[in-house]
């Protein structure tokens, strides 16, 4: 299984690897050549490796990693790609990690591997810590959070059903509690047409979040997000959208749809509708409509955050490999 490496951005486009994604059980949009040469445009620095695995002439497997200050990376970066690493053909996981680590060993300088991203469930988890072992590295296993994930059933009364009753109860009485305040409420998404007007609300309203999630959509960041929704909104991976009470949007979120999984990736909402819980409404709303959609999952990634839970998720582990030469 030879091992190609690149350091051009261009290989994102010429060597397109979206159907290992797709191929891939492990696979998700961050995997993506589409996401990652934007990430790489914007917050990439350093040495890019693009590594392809072949076998009888074909890319089996497909791994972009970064090197900066002799530090090795997955490209995607801690603070903002929830799921990294490789991605290939079911079944070739052990023997392409194999080749994999002993051609980054080989040809790429680095000091230390720091590789995060991988669910520790995933074939590639293991397949990676037992590769660099081979290679009589130091390697040193360990989690890096979880995402909390919600595996959906066939349909939404299903759904409640298979609730906790307090949790089922609350969900019901929030919308329930909305609708007496305010009537009806209206959730709206944004089309190509209207997406500076949208994501501009929605960076208003992710601003007044305390701490550091109301710093998170930086310069940087804002201009990173613009970028993928104008790259992916008419594709219909990348959503974004309000839940509007008396033509106010009170909240809203930003996420990804790709093969049968929705990514809820961030939300934010008016403080003044606060006692309300408007965005607790509108994600019972997404999951309905991910269910609507036939999806078989429901990702409310990266953070072990209570509101996550309230809606049954379930924690998946996320592994770390920390790997010395």
């Amino acid at each position: 299984m030879p091992v190609e490496l690149l350091d051009d951005p261009t290989a994102f486009r010429a060597r397109d690897w979206t159907g290992l994604v797709a191929s891939d059980p492990s696979g998700t949009f961050f995997h993506t050549p589409a996401y990652l040469k934007l990430w790489w445009e914007e917050f990439g620095d350093g040495r890019l490796v693009v590594a392809l695995v072949h076998d009888e002439g074909r890319p089996v497997a497909a791994c972009c990693l970064q090197v900066e200050d002799g530090l090795l990376t997955f490209l995607g970066g801690f603070d903002v790609t929830d799921y990294m690493g490789p991605v290939g053909l079911p079944g070739v996981e052990d023997r392409a990690a194999k080749e994999l680590l002993a051609t980054l060993a080989d040809e790429v300088e680095w000091a230390r591997a720091d590789l995060r991203g991988i669910p520790i469930e995933s074939p590639w988890f293991g397949a990676l810590e037992a590769a660099a072992a081979a290679q009589g590295l130091s390697v040193e296993p360990g989690e890096d959070g979880v995402c909390p994930v919600l595996p959906l059933p066939a349909s939404y009364d299903a759904y409640l059903a298979g609730l906790p009753a307090k949790l089922r109860h609350e969900i019901r009485r929030k919308e329930r509690r909305l609708r007496a305040e305010f009537g009806d409420y209206v959730v709206e998404f944004c089309g190509p047409d209207r997406l500076p007007e949208f994501y501009d609300r929605f960076l208003e309203l992710h601003r007044q979040s305390p701490g550091p999630k109301g710093k998170f959509m930086h310069a940087g960041m804002e201009i990173f997000f613009r970028r993928l929704g104008e790259a992916l909104i008419a594709d219909h991976i990348f959503h974004l959208g309000f839940i509007e009470v008396e033509g106010v949007r009170a909240a809203g979120f930003i996420g990804f749809a790709y093969k049968d999984t929705f990514l809820l990736y961030n939300s934010a909402f008016d403080r003044g509708f606060a006692h309300f819980s408007p965005g607790m409404v509108l994600i019972a709303h997404m999951i309905e409509r991910a269910i609507g959609e036939r999806r078989h999952t429901f990702d409310l990634l990266k953070g072990d955050l209570d509101y996550k839970y309230r809606f049954g998720a379930r924690p998946r582990p996320i592994g770390r490999l920390v790997i010395d030469r």
